[in-house]
């Protein structure tokens, strides 16, 4: 299976660019697999670059975690992210993501000097 770059990702959702979305559909229309990192740039972009609000990132994690064309890394640490993210748009996705990868792979608590951040289970503020 074909791995995406953010970029690849950011033109087929953002369709800014229609002959570089093209090229991207045409690469992953196979399948690919979308890696934490990524995903996590992905979501920073559309927030950031394309001001996507909550609803908008929250439709398009859903239709990534849904899609039988999308394979995520660790696909049960991106649904618990999206479980906290769902939860409440702060923290960010990101952060959701940061605490479930530390939890699976057995490093929590999570510390952090971040309020938002240190109401997830698994996170400690110092």
């Amino acid at each position: 299976m074909r791995a995406a770059d953010t970029n690849v990702l950011v033109r087929l959702l953002t369709r800014d660019d229609e002959q570089q979305a093209e090229v991207a559909e045409q690469f992953t229309e196979p399948g690919v697999w979308v890696s934490h990192v990524v995903l996590a740039e992905t979501i920073w972009v559309l927030r950031r670059a394309f001001k996507f609000e909550y609803q908008d990132l929250l439709n398009i994690l859903t239709m990534l975690t849904t899609s039988p064309f999308v394979t995520l890394q660790d696909p049960d640490v991106v649904e618990a992210a999206l479980s906290h993210y769902r939860e409440k748009a702060t923290p960010g996705f990101t952060d959701c993501l940061m605490v479930e990868i530390a939890r699976k792979a057995g490093h929590v608590p999570l510390g952090t000097f971040d309020k938002a951040l240190a109401r997830l289970p698994h996170v400690q503020r110092l």
